[in-house]
């Protein structure tokens, strides 16, 4: 009896897990290799070869290492001040921190609009204080650099916070006692113990900024990413084949992001036993 109890829980778990994620997957990596040859590695090979997919591929990896790395830095910064003081209307900043995670990517995108466009609030305000037309930044790599970074942030500092609050404060103590400073006690005492969590929020930060189309689709004029070409393909171009071969590449260098996070992790609990 408890077979069957097992089965009827685990059978609509696997077909579920099946209709929405192998089956397209499949079909997806079929689609991907198919083109007037037959099948062939073609449309990924192109990835490479082709100067503008190439472009696009660059510009993907890049802005999210670097959304990634800035994610990281002003998020840690924020965490570690809201983990280790207490203030006045802190839980009010802590929520006007992380409210924007309730914001879909096309909403960040106008905001970003908003601030950097043509008529935006920060151009035209250059221009009434100087008299000089400045630059657009919306429609540029940095207008969604700015948004990626402001969608990320909320999710790394929610991350962060609770590891860092967390953290038993007793090591820092007994590190100072025997003549560590307050810098020498976060980088050999804190930063190791949650290094985990700065690791997983990175790969999230990086997956994220990868595949995100929404804010992308919103703000991209003057460049190409991976999203945005594989959504040009599919809709514009109807060449379905290019489009899954993309969507592959994609998941492929997330799945090798996530892939390398779990190898660090196995590598320093390896080291902390070693140690211990």
């Amino acid at each position: 009896m408890s077979k069957y109890k097992t089965l009827a829980f685990i059978l609509p778990i696997i077909i579920v897990f099946s209709f929405f994620f192998l089956y397209p997957l499949v079909v997806l990596v079929v689609n991907s290799l198919h083109n007037d040859q037959g099948f062939t590695f073609v449309n990924y090979t192109q990835m490479i070869t082709n100067a503008y997919y190439f472009k696009a591929l660059l510009n993907s990896i890049i802005l999210s290492i670097l959304v990634t790395l800035a994610t990281l830095v002003v998020s840690g910064v924020l965490a570690f001040f809201l983990a280790r003081h207490n203030f006045p209307g802190k839980s009010l900043y802590f929520t006007l921190l992380t409210f924007p995670i309730s914001f879909p990517g096309v909403v960040v995108g106008f905001m970003i609009i908003i601030l950097f466009g043509s008529t935006g609030l920060i151009p035209m305000s250059i221009q009434k204080i100087t008299g000089q037309s400045s630059m657009v930044l919306a429609y540029t790599i940095f207008g969604i650099f700015l948004a990626y970074l402001y969608f990320s942030i909320p999710r790394t500092i929610m991350m962060l916070f609770g590891a860092i609050k967390d953290f038993d404060y007793t090591l820092e103590e007994a590190a100072r006692t025997i003549g560590a400073t307050s810098g020498q006690a976060i980088r050999y005492v804190i930063l190791p113990a949650v290094m985990p969590i700065f690791t997983s929020a990175g790969a999230i930060a990086f997956s994220t900024s990868m595949s995100a189309f929404g804010t992308a689709f919103t703000l991209s004029n003057q460049f190409d990413i991976l999203p945005i070409l594989m959504y040009t393909e599919f809709t514009l171009n109807f060449n379905i084949e290019v489009a899954s071969a993309i969507a592959v590449v994609i998941g492929i260098i997330v799945v090798t992001i996530n892939s390398g996070y779990q190898a660090v992790l196995k590598k320093g609990g390896a080291l902390n036993d070693k140690n211990l």
